[in-house]
Formats: C-alpha cells, structure tokens, sequence
C-alpha cells in the first residue's frame, strides 16, 4: 500500500547558502471508488483510511446514511478485507475500493456522465446544487440543540493544528476533525484534499454506526467550500468552521440549511455567516 509519506530530493536555498538533501512530501494517489462493482468517482488522496474515505463519499452523495445500509468495502484484485487487512496476490495496488451496499439499498444510476473525477483541490465541483442537497439530505440539521462559545470556537484551530502529525513532517496536508460543543476533540483525519479528510471522518462513522453526527463541530482547515458544507449537511453536522473564508454557495447552503458556518476562525475573531443562534454572542 502507498505511504502517507514519500520521501524526494531537494535543493534547499536558506540565506544564500546553498545545500542537497531529501525531502519529506505528503504521498498522493488516486483511488478509484466502485460502486457494487462499477466504477463512480475517482479522487486524488493520501493513502490510508481508504475504506472510510469511499463510505464518506457515498453518504455525500446520497447513498448511504446508515451502517447497517453498508454491507463491505474491499480492495480489488487483492485478497484485502473491510478489516484492513490483506495480502498484495495479483500485485494489489490498494488503489481501487469496491462498496456493497446492502440489500435493498438502492442504487444510483450510473452513465458516463455521472462517473466523476475528482481532484485534491475541489472534489465534485459543481456537480451538486442547492435544490440537490435539500432533497436528498437525510439528516435535518436545522433544529438541531447546541449552544458554543466564542471562547470553544476559537481554540478550534490551535486544536486541529496540534493534532497534524503527518503535516509536522510535510506541511502539505489539509485537515479535518469533529468536536463536541465543549471543545473536545472526537477524530480528525488529514489527506492532500479537504474533501477527503472530511469524506473520511464521515466514512469511519457510519462504519461505526453513528450517523447522524448531530450535537458535533466539523472544523477544518482552509476555506468553507460548498461541497464540505453539503458533506457536513448529509451527515448531520450543525456546525461547520473553516480557518479561512467559505464561498458564497456554502454560505447559501447553510442558511438554506440551518447550518452554522463560521469562518477566519483564529484566536478571538470569526466571521459567524450563518445559523449565529448557537453561537454565545451576548
């Protein structure tokens, strides 16, 4: 299987002086994702967490909301199970993921058209719509109960930070990671693209049963892009902070939604452009 790190050769120029030596850069992949054996999507990733990567991706697009609507996800052409586990027989390459839904899921109808590519920067750019989300969404955020402070929501981002072993080595990856309303840090996944370390979060949890993701924070790194709000809205996530700016379209998607979305989250400012009404303002 690809390492989440690889190692390249590099001429470093710091202060005139010049030096040779190798360089520590965050591995990128792609991985084809298939649906009951058919091909979907495929995405530009840092390998590992693949299984929980192509089950997030799936709640995103509709087509799972549930563990027990799950039935395997394996690497093909390789005698690797949903467990991790496996042998490279045939000269797996851990590059192409199978997901089973269970019986009486239905499936969507896959044509040229809809079969995607992703990349590390936008994922499914466009593809998605407003009237889209609001219709498949299972998962209602908009009543959901939760109140934080100015003071949680601004150690967010040294939290997230703290916890980027693999960026401590490469300063390439993005992050993601889900808090609880009091601050305290649920899982985070890192990855080349948002998306994916987001689509992995949500991908360990429905493995694990536990969608909706009500009552938690997904905060992540970079900017509040429409299609990370429309992940945390088909997962049930209320809340949704960014440490830069989000996008006009992820901006229309939470109001649309009940979705609290804050961004520039850094230390005592924050932009709250949607759902303020959880957020301790007085």
């Amino acid at each position: 299987m690809g390492r989440v790190t690889e190692r390249r050769p590099v001429v470093r120029v710091r202060g005139g002086r010049v030096d040779r030596r190798a360089d520590t850069l965050v591995a990128e992949e792609p991985l084809e994702i298939r649906l009951a054996g058919r091909p979907l999507a495929i995405t530009m990733r840092t390998p590992g967490d693949d299984f929980a990567l192509a089950a997030g991706f799936l709640v995103s697009e509709g087509v799972l909301a549930r563990g027990a609507e799950l039935a395997s996800v394996t690497y093909c052409a390789g005698a690797a199970t949903a467990t991790g586990a496996g042998g490279a027989a045939g000269g797996n390459t851990y590059n192409v993921v199978d997901v089973r839904p269970a019986a009486g899921v239905v499936l969507p109808d896959i044509t040229l058209e809809r079969n995607v590519y992703t990349t590390s920067s936008c994922g499914l750019c466009g593809k998605a719509s407003l009237d889209a989300v609001r219709t498949t969404a299972r998962w209602p955020v908009g009543d959901a109960d939760m109140r934080l402070t100015p003071e949680v929501l601004s150690a967010l981002p040294a939290r997230l930070r703290a916890g980027q072993r693999v960026f401590d080595r490469t300063g390439g990856l993005h992050a993601a990671a889900l808090f609880t309303p009091a601050g305290e840090l649920l899982d985070l996944r890192e990855d080349v693209g948002r998306h994916n370390a987001v689509d992995k979060l949500v991908g360990r949890a429905l493995r694990e049963d536990r969608l909706p993701l009500a009552g938690t924070v997904l905060m992540v790194s970079g900017r509040a892009s429409f299609e990370l709000a429309q992940k945390a809205a088909m997962a049930g996530i209320p809340v949704l902070a960014a440490v830069s700016a989000p996008s006009s379209l992820a901006v229309d998607l939470a109001a649309e939604t009940g979705m609290t979305l804050v961004g520039f989250l850094r230390r005592d400012a924050m932009n709250v452009y949607a759902g303020e009404q959880r957020v301790a303002l007085d």
